[in-house]
Formats: structure tokens, C-alpha cells, sequence
């Protein structure tokens, strides 16, 4: 019987500065271009329903500082709490990988809240409009975990599976047991694509929708379609860490499921409160 597989063997590098040796990698250029797509269409935005330059730039650093810090402690606290508690400075090397989007969500979450509070915005307002690019966002990180081969999903024998070379895991049971290295699901390109489909939705529910719905609508969708889809395609994946083998859903899907019901309350709550009025900042 012919098997059919997708051979993966990219170099997680793109190029390695002359005198330096510091590499490039395709996975910090993912999260390079998730903020300049990101602060792209929150321009277009901003200045559509009348809000300042200023504003996004101050949006801007804080959505940076928040998801950079709520993607890295998430992933230290939520994934790995025993090594980082006894390593607590081993938490400052971002550039050696590790952040988890669930994480970075709720560092969002926080530091929106805080931004509304020093501004003024209407919350609810912002949420609203943040939906639109945060699929944008996970789309590109979704790629960068593809170029470092990583976040693989599970042994499967379909035509599109694929057979990850450079994944660490794979390549050190490989040298352990001598066995062939495993076609896998491409969860990372499944992710990528539903993350496209996201964007195009909620882009299209901003351009001609944004003022027939209630506020806190678009967030309470974002919150059940993003996150239920992330609690399925945990049935996908392996686990991150080996903790979660004991648990009857894995870490992915426990913290998914308090976004989903806060989804659900925002789409109940939208509609009572659609026929009033946002505040908006001085």
C-alpha cells in the first residue's frame, strides 16, 4: 500500500547576522509580522469610527507588552510550573522559546482592561473591534510554529500528514529506538487556516455589521468560535507537557473552556444592551 506524506524538514532559521551569530528566526519574524498586520488593520479602524493616532499607538504598546508577557507566563505557570518556580529568572529568556496563547489571551484581557482604564475607551467597544485582528495575529504565530516544527498534533495516516524532521521529540526517539520518525497531523496548519477564515468573518462583521449588533457581540462569538475549535483540535495535538497525560482533558482545553462560557454570557448580555449607548473618550 503507497503511503503518502508530506516531508517537513524546514530550517527554523531565516539567516544568521554577519559578526553576530545571532540567528533570525521565522518564529520571531511571525510574531514581528502579527503586530504590523495587527496594528495594520486597527488603523483602518481607528480612523473609520473616528479615533486618534495617538490612541493606537498607546493601544499598541499595550497590547504588545501584554501578550508578550501573558504568552510567557502562561507558559511558565500553566505548562512547566515546576521547573520555572525553582528557576524564576529561567522566566526572562523569551528568546528561548515558550509562550502559550492561552496566556497571551488573558494577558490581552488585562491589559485592555487597563488601557480602558487610563482612557476611558468603552471596553466593550474595543473588544469588539480587537476580535477582528486577533485571528490575523494567531495565523501568523500559528506559521512560526510550523517553521520550528512544533505544537505537532498526533500520529495519523492521512495523505496530507507530516513527517516532521527537525521536531525534538520525534528526532530523539528516533535515536533512542531506532524507529521511523511518524507522519503527524499538521495541527499547526489546520490551526493557520481556521485563523484565516476567523479574520475574514470578523472583518466582514466590523465592515457591515458592527452597528446592527449589540455591544460585546463580536467578542462573545470571537470567545465560543475561537476557543471551542481550540478545544477540539486539542483532541489533535500532543501534549505539551507530560503532566497532562494524567488529566482527563489536557491543560489547552481546561483553559478554553472559561473563554467559551464567557462567550456565551457576552452574546446573551449584547442583546440587552443594544439599544445603549457607548461612551466615548474625551
Amino acid at each position: 500500500m503507497l503511503s503518502l506524506f508530506i516531508t517537513w524538514n524546514a530550517s527554523p532559521e531565516v539567516f544568521t547576522i554577519p559578526g553576530i551569530d545571532w540567528p533570525v528566526r521565522w518564529y520571531g519574524l511571525s510574531w514581528a509580522l502579527a503586530f504590523i498586520g495587527s496594528h495594520f488593520f486597527m488603523n483602518r479602524i481607528f480612523k473609520k469610527e473616528g479615533r486618534t493616532d495617538k490612541q493606537l499607538d498607546l493601544l499598541t504598546l499595550y497590547i504588545v507588552i501584554a501578550t508578550v508577557l501573558g504568552a510567557r507566563l502562561g507558559h511558565c505557570f500553566f505548562y512547566d510550573f515546576s521547573y520555572y518556580s525553582k528557576h524564576p529568572l529561567e522566566i526572562l529568556k523569551v528568546w528561548e522559546g515558550g509562550l502559550a496563547s492561552h496566556g497571551g489571551a488573558i494577558g490581552i484581557v488585562i491589559g485592555m482592561w487597563l488601557y480602558c482604564r487610563k482612557t476611558k475607551e468603552s471596553w466593550l467597544w474595543l473588544f469588539d473591534r480587537l476580535v477582528v485582528v486577533v485571528p490575523l495575529a494567531s495565523m501568523c504565530i500559528r506559521f512560526g510554529n510550523l517553521m520550528n516544527s512544533e505544537i505537532v498534533g498526533k500520529v495519523t495516516n492521512v495523505a496530507w500528514g507530516f513527517k516532521f524532521l527537525k521536531n525534538d521529540e520525534d528526532v530523539a526517539n528516533l535515536a533512542q529506538f531506532g524507529t521511523e520518525i511518524p507522519v503527524r497531523h499538521p495541527t499547526q496548519v489546520y490551526e493557520a487556516l481556521f485563523y484565516s477564515l476567523l479574520f475574514a468573518l470578523f472583518y466582514w462583521l466590523w465592515k457591515h455589521k458592527r452597528n446592527a449588533v449589540g455591544p460585546g457581540f463580536m467578542f462573545g462569538l470571537f470567545c465560543v468560535l475561537m476557543f471551542s475549535f481550540r478545544f477540539l483540535m486539542e483532541f489533535m495535538k500532543e501534549n505539551q507537557s507530560a503532566f497532562e497525560d494524567a488529566l482527563p482533558i489536557n491543560m489547552g482545553q481546561i483553559l478554553s473552556l472559561p473563554f467559551i462560557a464567557l462567550g456565551i454570557f457576552m452574546i446573551a448580555r449584547s442583546k440587552k444592551l443594544k439599544q445603549q449607548p457607548l461612551n466615548t473618550p474625551s
